[in-house]
């Protein structure tokens, strides 16, 4: 069980420093460029993080429901429920932004994709802030474990 609760919990970390970096670095830099090589910059880098991020936020919230199971600890499942509501959320909220992006093409770029791509920026705030209390959740239960 402990191997599972460190593969969880190397998950999440992973998770929240990948969404992290793209809230803090990547995605404000990005937003100093123009409007079209914003756009063109940020279509790639999403069709690269979505696989990650999304294999993270699945395999960390997973491992953590198994390991609150086996351990009957709540703080377990709080962290896999933190995690795992990145999908819905993504799918619900996130998408229709992303959808919308990808659809403008780079010589279309202008005020409207430069607005959505400031407000998608907002959106993946939460999905940081998530990753975040998931892995603080899965270190404390992880410390309380020994």
């Amino acid at each position: 069980m402990l191997q599972l609760a460190i593969a969880a919990l190397v998950s999440a970390a992973l998770f929240a420093g990948a969404a992290l970096y793209i809230s803090l670095v990547e995605h404000p830099a990005r937003l100093g460029l123009a409007d079209a090589p914003l756009l063109a910059q940020w279509k790639p880098s999403y069709r690269r993080a979505l696989p990650i991020q999304s294999g993270l936020a699945l395999a960390g919230g997973v491992a953590g429901v198994i390991v609150g199971y086996l351990a009957t600890d709540w703080i377990w499942f709080a962290g896999s429920a933190l995690l795992l509501a990145n999908w819905p959320f993504t799918l619900s909220v996130i998408m229709p932004v992303n959808k919308r992006l990808m659809a403008i093409e780079e010589k279309e770029a202008g005020a409207e994709s430069r607005a959505l791509l400031v407000k998608w920026g907002k959106l993946h705030n939460i999905r940081s802030a998530l990753g975040a209390a998931t892995t603080l959740l899965y270190a404390w239960a992880l410390a309380g474990a020994g």
